[in-house]
């Protein structure tokens, strides 16, 4: 590669640079302390008005947006560049007749595959992979939205639906599941909306490297049977566990949930499927992936990190010392369970009435469930006790404005916010999801997630006992300063880097000199 940096397509799903969080503050600190790569940012976001959350840093500058809702076809925004002479061209070319020889026989094998529910077979990572490339290279030269609202189109998903649930249900179909017209069209529509990666140009790198085992990784299996780009997954959250976990609790009718399930299961496998290594940020995590198909072999745990020089022990501030107080540091939405928490702060109060929480996160990010929990606290008698205080300007000095902090998820990674707390010496009451209990290992207390009768009883505990308060955090401080340096997580994402790069260039070599005795 000479002089020039290696590139790597840093894939983003509703986080980097847009919107804030855990898997956010990961990705700019990756981009940032790997200087030695240029870094692509190709992000997906539910809406195109976006704003920067983030000052990219020097070898990040250069964003790619997909916005996945809002728009009505591809040209209003991924393709926004291409010139009007071309989108023509491309509307010219999308005939019925390709449209029946090209399209359709993709569309029935992706639906084949994607609704192929308990069979062992269903995956075959090459022709799966192959599948979605194929469609992008068909919707290279064809027009996204003539293509996806073309009678022959519905007629193909329409009949492998309908084609699927008489094979699958037999004679122990209920009837409730049979799809309506109306559902068909909505699954159709999903499909139109949630494979928009497969419309946009993928820019070529050297590594694509996916933040999340879902639609924004579709760019690294194109990009590895199109380039032979070697991929890298990095599961922070299970994408497909939060997919399950959301749409069981939607209102969705029972086929539209089974439909986005399997959509999100083949969507995940596939990126398991094409990806070199898969490095989740906790252990946790393999309990999926490996029943999903990935070969331990290829699975490379790197834990997330913190810098200690930057979250340290301090002192409580005058506005909060003398009183009880439990910070919470969370973006706002369903999986974090905030209403579990508001709870808790009924059952601490009893004990400690003076106790005082404090939430700090966008409350931006969803608004309806923002209210949900305003409600909640109205309705407790709260209002003096639960504080939703929105962003904090200073991260680093959320955790040392209170005694405890609180982690009441009903799904996790290995969440900065407790390594960040234990770094500043606050020990943490969090749920058993994911990799929480692997960071804090015995130096908080871990509940079960959605009790808030247990959560509230530990919160107190460490608020009435300055001594155990005091030792957990001194400990957590050292466990952190021991093992969760951010030093140690970005040296493990250079080493696979560093791997995949040279494999690479060994296969190059390789074909070169095929090539050549040919």
């Amino acid at each position: 590669m000479g002089d020039r940096h290696p590139e790597v397509l840093l894939c983003t799903e509703g986080s980097y640079p847009y919107v804030g969080g855990g898997v956010s503050t990961w990705c700019d600190i990756l981009c940032r302390e790997l200087s030695e790569y240029e870094f692509i940012t190709y992000a997906l976001t539910g809406a195109p008005e976006v704003t920067l959350r983030f000052e990219l840093p020097a070898n990040a500058q250069r964003v790619t947006h997909l916005p996945v809702w809002g728009v009505s076809e591809p040209a209003e925004s991924v393709l926004a560049d291409v010139p009007a002479s071309q989108l023509r061209e491309r509307r010219r070319a999308t005939t019925p007749e390709v449209i029946q020889t090209e399209f359709a026989p993709l569309l029935r094998a992706l639906l084949r595959k994607m609704l192929s529910r308990g069979d062992p077979d269903r995956l075959h990572p090459v022709d799966d992979g192959q599948v979605m490339w194929q469609l992008w290279r068909y919707f290279s030269g064809r027009d996204w939205k003539l293509t996806w609202r073309s009678w022959l189109t519905w007629q193909v998903f329409t009949d492998s639906i309908l084609a699927t649930y008489a094979r699958v249900g037999g004679d122990h179909k209920l009837p409730a599941e049979t799809p309506s017209m109306g559902e068909m069209a909505t699954a159709l529509r999903w499909l139109y909306h949630y494979l928009t990666p497969l419309s946009a140009p993928v820019p070529q790198t050297d590594l694509v490297h996916t933040t999340i085992a879902g639609f924004p990784g579709l760019a690294g299996v194109i990009a590895k049977h199109e380039w032979g780009t070697p991929m890298l997954v990095t599961e922070h959250g299970v994408w497909v566990r939060e997919r399950y976990i959301a749409i069981s609790a939607s209102d969705f009718s029972l086929f539209e949930k089974r439909f986005l399930m399997d959509l999100s299961r083949y969507i995940a496998e596939i990126n398991y499927a094409c990806a070199d290594v898969v490095a989740p940020v906790t252990n946790f995590n393999r309990r999926w992936e490996v029943p999903s198909g990935v070969d331990p072999k290829r699975i490379e745990t790197i834990f997330n990190g913190v810098d200690p020089g930057l979250f340290v022990p301090r002192r409580k501030p005058p506005e909060t010392d003398g009183r009880p107080v439990v910070i919470g540091a969370a973006r706002l939405f369903p999986l974090k369970d905030i209403e579990t928490m508001i709870r808790s702060a009924e059952v601490v109060r009893q004990e400690l009435p003076n106790v005082e929480f404090r939430v700090y996160g966008s409350l931006e990010a969803d608004v309806e469930y923002v209210a949900r929990c305003r409600a909640l606290i109205s309705e407790l008698g709260l209002e003096a006790t639960f504080q939703l205080a929105g962003h904090h300007s200073n991260p680093a000095e959320v955790y040392t404005e209170g005694d405890v902090t609180a982690l009441s998820s009903i799904s996790e990674a290995f969440p900065y916010t407790v390594l960040e707390s234990m770094s500043c010496a606050r020990p943490v009451v969090g749920t058993d999801v994911g990799g929480v209990s692997e960071a804090l290992d015995g130096f908080g207390i871990i509940v079960p997630p959605r009790d808030h009768v247990a959560f509230g009883q530990a919160l107190t505990l460490l608020l009435t006992n300055h001594g155990l308060r005091t030792q957990l955090g001194r400990q957590a401080r050292e466990w952190v300063l021991s093992r969760f340096r951010v030093g140690n997580s970005v040296d493990g994402y250079r080493r696979v880097y560093a791997r995949l790069l040279d494999g690479r260039a060994e296969e190059s070599a390789l074909a070169k000199r095929l090539e050549t005795a040919a």
